[in-house]
């Protein structure tokens, strides 16, 4: 596998859009959509919808540029990013002055995309999602979304999304296949009834989307023609030939060769993010259902693996090209402006007697080979490991894993598989789950939205209005009074201080739950995403959309943040106030209200710190508190479902999930300061990983560690991010004890998941003070890589202040 070769086409185009410092936005979709809204408010939203999608594809911008193989842009320039008005128009108005001076998260924005913004966001104000969630919400729920203990802003103006779409199928019968699917049912669809007469709707607005696809495509075959008649470079000529010849065929039949199948599955790709504002729209395992593709190209002689290589790299390319715009709130919580965008590799399938076997491939190699060498952002590509995996492909995994960009990351079959099929999905459904934007999983093509990525809680605010009264020490509210505090020195035992924690965070896990049925019912009346439907089983039977309750199986998480300082401030409590009684627990409460101020307060800091337990040192007496303080969520949750339940999926429920993505940086920032000794405004820990710097006895400590908070029951994902030194992994044998590791993490301990930054301290303080230099840097920040430069001060800080580990 060679690692160090780039075509020179794929650099040009690479250093085009990572030299995009603030990238531009588009209101060509806002265009389209507001007129098509105003002129059609007679028909259902469905309709709507569906029109306004084929108004945007029928008179948007589109190009051809960078030499690019793989072609089809979501906005009209390079990485510029759309505007979605019907879910949201409130923070965009608030904050459009300001979008260019966002750390981190910035945008440009010219006097003429203010004007057109102006004019149509008030045509849209009251009838957003976010707008009739805030119809919806109680009081109590506005108050405690105001405090930010629990947050849910994405959900309302970002969609979705949070899937991966049955491309196997598209890639069988095509678009014109998808379309006789869909009119076959509406022809035999009942519309005497209600529901029959829903059905309608849906399946007339998925017609009108898939014809506008494929005249979409038209386009683009049109202009590649176009270009060629006009280009002197025989080379270039011939390949715009051929990429006009793939999009006129794919427009209409299955594809015949391997560059016409990624073609596909890349304008699949294009249209789910155009069609909807969500995020973590994923491939799904790309190395089986293109790998016959590919294998009959290579031996017919018809496709060089070098070329092939190439293609797969021009795609990753344009998945870069893709943005979105999130308020500047939201953009702190996904610092980097990531999307998500996962494609997986390995894992096994079932063979002809559904026996398990490797599922490793010629494709799984040059998919890692074509990442290894690009080194960028996209796709965010997941591995699937199981005990039997080919010690050679990992060994491969690790090679680029050294490379230092944060990929591949591991999910584990050996948890995912059983505990999928214990739910009730289907054995061959099981094993051919697939990794969805950053480490949560699902079966593609079968799963409902937001596998995870539903509303985000704060557990370490939580804990805080545990030990007073109930108070929120940010806001000074109040939702769940009770008569302990550490203040009144009335907690007579740890065993009342775990009572107050369990009642704290039972009332807001039903909180969350009542803020997650409002916006999901808002989005199933307002955001119909009608191509996604049409590629999710049951849906196009069924006659319902994804948000209906069309997919086969549908179970939703949201997101815990603050997990290890959960662990080790009730640990600092129970050691330091219970036990050794060093610390008061009027000390502690006044401690902590003036975050840790002065030098006596300092003392009783350095007491939290350095001489209680401390989670991610294998270390049962904080493990085992963690543990036993999160099952009080996991057990809670286990009563609740989703708006969809009943109504058609299996499923229906929740289970827990740690991929908090960036959140723990915002979320520590309105957080006071913590019994861990962490201090006021300070990140909180990322994940389920240990806090930045409390894990000291290696690697493996933190494997054990993790492993005693029992991932067979946060199905949402157990994210771990590692932090390796270059020299960590140098040699050979450094690389084969790597992997004895990761085995043995996967294999004895039933981990979740894991992932590496392999970038050395020094490398990161010098791309912070000399950004310029470094524009290409890669780091993997929570389940996602992201450029180093494009972060804001505090993500970078947070970034640098990880503990690195030697092997």
């Amino acid at each position: 596998m060679e690692l160090n070769y780039l075509p020179k086409r794929i650099q040009g185009h690479k250093k085009a859009l990572v030299n995009i410092i603030t990238p531009p936005i588009c209101t060509e979709r806002a265009q389209a959509y507001t007129k098509v809204y105003q002129q059609n408010e007679d028909k259902p939203v469905i309709v709507q919808r569906a029109l306004a999608l084929e108004e945007h594809l029928a008179t948007r911008t589109i190009w051809i540029d960078n030499n690019e193989l793989i072609v089809g842009n979501q906005a009209s320039k390079l990485r510029a990013a759309p505007i979605f008005p019907e879910y949201t128009v409130r923070w965009i108005e608030a904050e459009i002055d300001e979008l260019a001076d966002r750390p981190g998260a910035g945008f440009a924005v010219t006097e003429q995309d203010k004007d057109v913004i102006h004019a149509l966001t008030p045509y849209w104000r009251g009838k957003t999602v976010q707008d009739r969630c805030y119809g919806l919400f109680t009081d109590e729920q506005q108050a405690i979304l105001a405090t930010t203990i629990i947050k849910a802003e994405g959900n309302m103006t970002s969609g979705d999304a949070h899937l991966a779409v049955d491309n196997e199928k598209i890639l069988a019968i095509g678009l014109d296949g998808l379309i006789t699917e869909v009119d076959d049912h509406r022809l035999n669809n009942d519309m005497s009834t209600y529901e029959g007469l829903k059905k309608e709707q849906f399946y007339k607005s998925v017609g009108i989307v898939l014809r506008a696809i494929q005249q979409h495509i038209l386009r683009f075959s049109e202009l590649a023609l176009n270009m060629a008649q006009q280009e002197s470079d025989t080379q270039r000529k011939l390949e715009l030939e051929t990429i006009a010849a793939n999009c006129e065929h794919i427009a209409y039949h299955p594809p015949c060769n391997f560059w016409q199948a990624l073609q596909l599955c890349y304008f699949v790709q294009l249209m789910l993010q155009i069609e909807s504002n969500g995020h973590s729209v994923s491939f799904g395992r790309m190395d089986q259902y293109l790998n016959d593709f590919y294998i009959t190209d290579i031996n017919n002689g018809s496709l060089q693996p070098s070329f092939a290589t190439e293609l797969l790299q021009s795609c990753w390319l344009k998945l870069l090209e893709v943005n979105k715009i999130r308020s500047g709130a939201h953009s702190k919580a996904s610092a980097g402006s990531p999307l998500y965008q996962n494609v997986c590799i390995g894992g096994q399938k079932l063979d002809e007697k559904g026996v398990p076997m490797d599922a490793v491939n010629p494709l799984s190699w040059a998919i890692l080979e074509s990442c290894g060498q690009l080194r960028s952002t996209q796709p965010n590509l997941s591995v699937r490991y199981h005990e039997g995996l080919n010690h050679e492909f990992l060994m491969g995994c690790i090679d680029v894993i050294k490379c230092g960009f944060g990929m591949p990351a591991f999910n584990n079959d050996e948890i995912v598989i059983p505990e999928f099929i214990k739910l009730g999905v289907e054995r061959e459904d099981a094993y051919n789950y697939t990794s969805i934007g950053c480490i949560e999983t699902a079966v593609p093509g079968k799963w409902g939205y937001r596998c995870t990525g539903m509303s985000f809680i704060n557990f370490a605010r939580i804990l805080l209005a545990a030990l007073n009264e109930g108070i929120d020490a940010t806001s000074g509210e109040c939702f769940l009074p009770h008569s302990k505090s550490l203040e009144k020195n009335n907690f007579a035992s740890m065993d009342e201080v775990m009572h107050s924690w369990a009642d704290q965070v039972r009332y807001y896990t039903r909180k969350s739950i009542e803020i997650d049925t409002v916006v999901d019912s808002v989005l199933e009346q307002q955001a119909h995403d009608i191509f996604c439907s049409s590629l999710v089983d049951n849906c196009l039977p069924s006659g319902k959309t994804v948000k209906e309750g069309g997919a086969k199986y549908d179970w939703i998480s949201g997101l815990q943040v603050g997990i290890a300082n959960l662990g080790n401030s009730l640990a600092a409590i129970k050691h330091l106030v219970f036990y050794e009684k060093q610390i008061s627990q009027p000390e502690l409460a006044k401690a902590l209200a003036e975050n840790f101020e002065g030098s006596q307060q300092e003392q009783l800091r350095h007491q939290l710190i350095n001489f209680a337990p401390k989670y991610g040192n294998d270390d049962d007496a904080v493990d085992h508190l963690l543990a036993q303080a999160y099952q009080v969520y996991i057990d809670e949750l286990k009563q609740f479902v989703n708006t969809r339940h009943g109504r058609g999926p299996i499923g229906g429920g929740y289970y827990a999930g740690t991929s908090s993505i960036s959140a723990n940086v915002p979320f520590g920032a309105s957080t006071m300061a913590t019994p861990d000794g962490r201090k006021a405004s300070t990140p909180l820990a990322e994940g389920a990983s240990p806090s930045s710097g409390s894990d000291r006895l290696g690697p493996t400590a933190v494997y054990n560690s993790v492993a005693k908070i029992q991932a067979n029951q946060i199905l949402g994902g157990v994210l771990l991010n590692q932090k390796l030194s270059p020299a960590a992994v140098q040699s050979d044998s450094d690389k084969l004890k790597l992997s004895m590791l990761i085995r043995t993490f996967f294999n004895h301990h039933k981990g979740w998941h894991v992932q590496y930054n392999i970038v050395s301290r020094e490398t990161l303080l010098a791309a912070k003070r000399n950004p310029e230099q470094y524009r290409d840097l890669v780091v993997r920040v929570a389940g996602y890589s992201a450029f180093f430069t494009a972060l804001s001060p505090d993500a970078q800080d947070d970034i640098i202040a990880r503990t690195e580990h030697d092997l």
